[in-house]
C-alpha cells in the first residue's frame, strides 16, 4: 500500500482557476473522498492524480515517488469513470481483460486474474455476456473489476454511483466499501453526495470553487464544520445570525431575535470564530438536536415558541419547518409514535447548549 501526497497543487485552464493550493496527504489504505458541488474542482484534482491533467503548480507524490508529470500508464492506478467507459462491442470478460492485454500479460495469467476479479465483484458466469445485456449495477461492477484486475496501487472512482437508482446505489456503495476493506487498497472517491461521503470515508476533503474548505473524519466535519458552507453542505442545519451579549464561565449568550436568547458552549466554536460581547456570529444547530419541550419550560433559556409551516413524514422521521418570529426553524423528530404536525400548530422547542456550534 502507498499513500498519495498533493503538495500545494493548483490547476488553471487558460485564465480560469480550476483548483488552488490543494495540500493533503492521503494515508496508505485510506478511503479518502473529495466532496463538493458541481464545478468545485474535485474531478479536476482526481484527474491530476490519474495523470490525465498535469498540475499548473505544486507536486504529486505516490509514496516517496514524484509523479507530477508522469504519464497515466506509468502510475499504476485503476480508475472507474462516472459513465463506466465500457466497450460495448466487447464481452464482460474482454472488458475486464483489456488492461491486462495492454500490459501484454500471458493468456493463462489473464484468464486467472479476470476469473478472480469476476468473483470479487460477484459476476461469476457473466464472462460471455455483452455489455448491453447487463443492468446498470452489473455494468458498474464490470468497470470496478476492470480497474481492480490490474492490481493498482491506488483506486480512483469518479462519481461511480450517480447513474444508479436509490436502492441499487445503496447496495453498490456497500459493495465498494467491502472490496476496499478486503483489498486494503488506497482509494480516492469523488462525489457530490454527502451521504455517500459520510458512510464510506475514513476522511473527507470538502471543496468549493477550487479551494479546500475542510479536511477531516466524517464525525468531525459533521459536528465541527469549519465554516457556513461546510455546515450547510454536510447534512441539514439551521444557520441563525446573532450578536454575542455575554461570555462567562465557558458559556456564550447570543441574541438571535428580539425575544430569543440562546446559550452555547464556548468550546463549540470553529477556529475562525471569536466569541466576545458585541461580535456578530452564526449559530449552527442540526435539526435532529432540537427536541420538543414541555410547557413548563416555556420562557426558560434556549426555548423557542414556533408556529408550524410544513411537516413531512419520511418513514423514519417527521421533519418540521416552523417559524419563530423572523427565524426559520428546521426540526427532525425520530421514533415510534411521532405524529404529523398541522400547519399553524404552535410548538415549544428546546435547543441544548451542547447542540449549538458557533461559526464566524
Amino acid at each position: 500500500m502507498i499513500g498519495v501526497t498533493l503538495d500545494r497543487v493548483s490547476k488553471t485552464f487558460g485564465g480560469a482557476k480550476g483548483v488552488e493550493d490543494v495540500d493533503v496527504h492521503i494515508k496508505p489504505g485510506e478511503f479518502f473522498t473529495f466532496l463538493g458541488p458541481s464545478g468545485c474542482g474535485k474531478t479536476t484534482t482526481l484527474r491530476m492524480i490519474a495523470g490525465f491533467y498535469y498540475p499548473s503548480g505544486g507536486r504529486i507524490l505516490f509514496g516517496e515517488q514524484i509523479v507530477t508529470n508522469m504519464p497515466p500508464n506509468k502510475r499504476n492506478t485503476g480508475m472507474v469513470f462516472q459513465n463506466y467507459a465500457l466497450f460495448p462491442h466487447m464481452t464482460v470478460f474482454e472488458n475486464i481483460a483489456f488492461g491486462l492485454q495492454v500490459r501484454k500479460q500471458g493468456k493463462t495469467d489473464i484468464r486467472e486474474k479476470v476469473t478472480r476479479a469476476q468473483k470479487l465483484v460477484h459476476l461469476d458466469g457473466y464472462g460471455e455476456r455483452r455489455i448491453d445485456q447487463l443492468s446498470g449495477g452489473q455494468q458498474q461492477r464490470v468497470a470496478l473489476a476492470r480497474a481492480l484486475v490490474i492490481e493498482p496501487n491506488i483506486l480512483l472512482l469518479d462519481e461511480p454511483l450517480s447513474n444508479l437508482d436509490a436502492k441499487l446505489r445503496d447496495e453498490t456503495r456497500q459493495e465498494i466499501k467491502r472490496l476496499q476493506l478486503e483489498l486494503g487498497i488506497t482509494t480516492i472517491y469523488v462525489t457530490h453526495d454527502q451521504s455517500e461521503a459520510m458512510s464510506m470515508s475514513d476522511r473527507i476533503m470538502v471543496m468549493k470553487d477550487g479551494v479546500v474548505q475542510q479536511i477531516g473524519a466524517p464525525l468531525e466535519i459533521y459536528n465541527r464544520p469549519a465554516n457556513r458552507f461546510v455546515a450547510s453542505f454536510i447534512g441539514e442545519t439551521n444557520l441563525w445570525e446573532g450578536t454575542v451579549e455575554r461570555v462567562v464561565g465557558g458559556l456564550a449568550d447570543v441574541r438571535i431575535a428580539p425575544d430569543v436568547l440562546l446559550t452555547g458552549l464556548t468550546a463549540n466554536a470553529s477556529p475562525a470564530c471569536k466569541l466576545a460581547a458585541g461580535r456578530k456570529v452564526t449559530l449552527s444547530v442540526r435539526p435532529e438536536a432540537i427536541r420538543e419541550a414541555d410547557p413548563p419550560e416555556r420562557g426558560e433559556a434556549n426555548t423557542l415558541s414556533v408556529k408550524v409551516r410544513l411537516s413531512e413524514f419520511t418513514g423514519v422521521s417527521v421533519n418540521v419547518i416552523a417559524e419563530a418570529g423572523p427565524l426559520s426553524v428546521k426540526a427532525l423528530f425520530v421514533g415510534q409514535g411521532q405524529r404529523m404536525r398541522e400547519p399553524g400548530e404552535e410548538m415549544l422547542l428546546c435547543v441544548t447548549p451542547e447542540s449549538i456550534y458557533f461559526l464566524e
